[in-house]
């Protein structure tokens, strides 16, 4: 599956699968949606025994046994059977397991399904043991739903802009941008002073493209969701200008309407397109295709503010399901997971960046200038909107953002729309 700079790994996912949210029936909670749920019971003490499955998507489902070596060892009576799931089929599979109550004890979760998934009742709360102290601010609202953490988070990522600093410097820009001007300008002295055909990749609508224009709005102090979680807030004057900032890049000639998929590496290294927006995974994406030096050519910078500097926070999340067979052992597998070292060693398994802040202490994370950059932006990067329809109303907004990039539609007319959609989708509260 090619990755668009746009669309992280882990969030090409579930959006055929909306749907199935009003079939599945909730077997506890509160249908008056009411509240946070019951507290935890406590973790019983001594080592994990007993059996667990384990679902984990992608490379991380490739990656996690070489993981748990470690807790198989401190406790040597636990068996542990992990299930890569193909992120592409994931959200299926877990809706259809979580209706025939064949869920898993223990998985990594999208972080845009934590309240379906507590909206059916399929989530543990997180007992209270489980410290949630040291997690980055937008990570743990990312697992909150009416007041309750369920899980912890697992891994983090944000978006951040790279470019090439060798082209810029030949453009006569020797700092990067900190605001949106500063952003246009550099784009179009990469065209106008470096050659670049275009000055930036940015998608132009269609599936995930809201993972660039949300970060946008709040940049610019709009929401899309009340404080309550109740009521979408699409229409606003500030995601209007945003929007409408956004759709400028594409009627400026600045930003390819029509992209071709699977060539960013490619681009950024010709010079062709030598900015975009993306995540930690295309460092080590662009350095094998620019070969050896070419990490010097390039750098990252956080996302330029209009009043503050704002970026999607993704990765995924860990959760203990409901039924589990096996709970106790459940959650020590995920206490020992939500360790700082353990995360560090992740780090070094995966590249994926620690949800602990703890952990960004390791000089093995910490030396890279680049990730340092992903660090500064995680500290005001802000999860989606922790809403049970969210994977339904994100797949209308990006048709919209698609109609502005592409058929030049007004931005107030898509967020009209949008926000008409959204309401008769509702928010599952």
């Amino acid at each position: 599956m090619t990755r668009s700079p746009h669309i992280t790994r882990r969030a090409l996912v579930g959006l055929g699968a909306a749907g199935t949210l009003g079939v599945l029936t909730a077997c506890g909670r509160d249908e008056s949606g009411g509240g946070p749920a019951e507290p935890a019971e406590p973790i019983a003490e001594g080592p994990a025994t007993g059996s667990l499955t384990v679902w984990a998507m992608g490379a991380e489902g490739e990656k996690l046994p070489e993981l748990l070596a470690s807790f198989e060892e401190a406790n040597p009576d636990v068996s542990i059977e992990v299930t890569p799931v193909p992120w592409d089929s994931a959200h299926d599979k877990f809706t259809s397991a979580i209706a025939a109550g064949t869920a898993p004890d223990v998985a990594q979760v999208g972080s845009t399904w934590m309240a379906e998934f507590v909206s059916l009742d399929a989530l543990e709360p997180t007992p209270e043991s489980i410290a949630t102290d040291d997690y980055f601010a937008g990570a743990l609202e990312g697992v909150t739903v009416e007041d309750t953490v369920y899980g912890v988070p697992w891994y983090v990522e944000t978006r951040v802009v790279y470019y090439r600093t060798d082209l810029a410097e030949q453009a006569g820009i020797t700092e990067p941008p900190t605001d949106w001007d500063g952003l246009v300008a550099l784009a179009q002295a990469y065209q106008e002073q470096a050659g670049a055909t275009w000055g930036i990749s940015l998608q132009p609508g269609g599936q995930g493209s809201w993972q660039t224009v949300l970060p946008l709005m709040w940049s610019n102090g709009g929401q899309v969701v009340d404080e309550a979680g109740a009521q979408f807030t699409f229409e606003s004057a500030q995601n209007e200008e945003a929007l409408a900032y956004y759709q400028s890049y594409f009627t400026d000639g600045i930003a390819n309407p029509a992209p071709a998929e699977g060539v960013t590496e490619q681009d950024f290294v010709s010079g062709d397109v030598p900015m975009f927006i993306s995540g930690p995974w295309m460092m080590s994406a662009v350095e094998a295709v620019g070969g050896e030096g070419f990490a010097d050519k390039y750098g990252v910078f956080v996302m330029p503010a209009a009043e503050t500097s704002s970026s999607f926070l993704g990765g995924a999340n860990l959760g203990v399901f409901q039924g589990t067979q096996n709970r106790d052992a459940a959650w020590k597998l995920v206490q020992h997971l939500s360790m700082p070292e353990v995360q560090v060693e992740w780090f070094g398994l995966s590249t994926d960046l620690p949800s602990l802040q703890q952990a960004w202490e390791d000089e093995s994370v910490s030396s890279n200038e680049k990730f340092e950059v992903f660090r500064t932006q995680l500290d005001t990067a802000l999860a989606p909107p922790v809403v049970a329809t969210w994977e339904q109303v994100a797949s209308k907004f990006d048709a919209q953002i698609e109609e502005v990039c592409k058929n030049d539609l007004a931005p107030a007319e898509a967020l009209a729309t949008t926000q008409s959609e959204a309401q008769g989708i509702g928010t599952g509260v």
